[in-house]
């Protein structure tokens, strides 16, 4: 793991098991997740009998929702800081690992609102340790100081993070990701493969994260697109174990590389979509990935570097551009006060010069025309 990405990482099929000593060292832990997958995959249990046979004590905060508010994790923050907690340990996908990081800042600053988190001159206490034990494949949020939080006050997205907020350890298992449905992990595969692509392509890039971002792009198209490894026994989302294993370590190094980088133009414009239509984030960022390839490829600069991808995953521009958005199927219309709103939510946001091509407002407005037309 390179110098700026201080998570220590335990990839395996029993990472838990393995490596205990990342739970044992707490001493009063705050266990964070969902309602249903930390329990459906089995991490929560083997979490807590780590925790049990050590004799440690925990509390269960159960309450993350998909795209967690800034108020939660306010509120559970406090509930934190009431237990006493040292250890925070989120347990789940992106939302449950992005409010730990959130909640363990809440639970050593005791700021009068949600939204002082996201101003460094009134949370200046550095948060409590995050252990994250990731059961999908998706964001890689467990490789990342990121916390995306909805702010519901805006409608809109922000993010907080730290160079404090990285997990101090991920416990990565992809046994876990083989509870989820077809469905769900597609969108998270996306959302993984978002990643890759635009941490590949961001001026940002390093030589660790460009090496980094290929690969997890590359075995994720393989992966998703081409069936690669697909016989024999499938789960119930319709994956082999040697899939869900090549797509958690994917994911990962996705996570890894836009630590480094950030992401480019599909997020921001992406989150609108979550936001407003209730669409998934990872099909809400793939449905605006061919079109970042398609902008990014009609320059010099943005069409060397891509075609170093192309020949990774072996496939065509064509192909890339024409399959991810059909595989995101994000289908409805947009009126034109709609995407005024959605372009006006998220045109200043950073991740626009996040790429060879930088795309203009009007560009913007021309996209989510192009993709969601109004037919009325």
């Amino acid at each position: 793991m390179p110098k700026n990405i201080p998570t220590e990482m335990y990839i395996s099929k029993n990472a838990i098991a393995e490596n205990p000593e990342h739970l044992t060292a707490a001493k009063r832990a705050f266990i964070v997740t969902g309602k249903h997958g930390a329990k459906a995959s089995g991490a929560l249990s083997d979490v807590t009998a780590v925790l049990d046979g050590a004799g440690i004590p925990y509390s269960v905060f159960d309450g993350v929702t998909e795209n967690p508010s800034v108020g939660s994790a306010y509120r559970a923050g406090n509930e934190a800081r009431a237990f006493g907690a040292d250890t925070v340990i989120g347990i789940g996908g992106g939302s449950a690992i992005d409010a730990a990081k959130a909640i363990a800042a809440f639970a050593e600053n005791e700021l009068a609102f949600p939204e002082d988190i996201f101003d460094p001159a009134l949370c200046v206490n550095l948060p409590l340790p995050v252990i994250a034990v990731p059961t999908t494949a998706g964001t890689g949020s467990e490789a990342n100081p990121y916390s995306i939080l909805s702010v519901d006050s805006a409608r809109k997205k922000r993010t907080f993070k730290s160079p404090y907020s990285y997990p101090i350890s991920a416990l990565v298992d992809y046994r876990y990701t083989r509870s989820l449905g077809r469905d769900y992990s597609v969108s998270c595969a996306l959302d993984a493969l978002a990643h890759g692509i635009e941490s590949f392509l961001s001026p940002k890039s390093t030589p660790y994260s460009e090496d980094a971002a290929l690969e997890a792009a590359s075995e994720i198209w393989k992966v998703l697109f081409c069936g690669e490894d697909g016989e024999g026994e499938t789960d119930v989302g319709g994956f082999t174990e040697i899939q869900r294993e090549r797509l958690m370590r994917a994911s990962n190094l996705a996570g890894c590389a836009i630590a480094v980088t950030g992401t480019g133009f599909p997020h921001p414009l992406g989150y609108n979509l979550t936001m407003e239509k209730g669409v998934p984030h990872g099909r809400a960022c793939g449905a605006f990935e061919g079109e970042y390839i398609r902008l990014n490829i009609s320059i010099p600069e943005g069409a060397k570097k891509l075609e170093r991808l192309f020949c990774a995953a072996g496939a065509s521009a064509e192909e890339m551009i024409k399959r991810i958005p059909e595989m995101a199927e994000v289908h409805f219309e947009l009126t034109d006060d709609e995407i005024a709103d959605f372009v006006s939510r998220t045109e200043n946001a950073a991740n626009y010069a996040n790429s060879p091509y930088v795309i203009s407002r009007s560009e913007m407005v021309s996209m989510y025309r192009k993709l969601f037309p109004d037919n009325s």
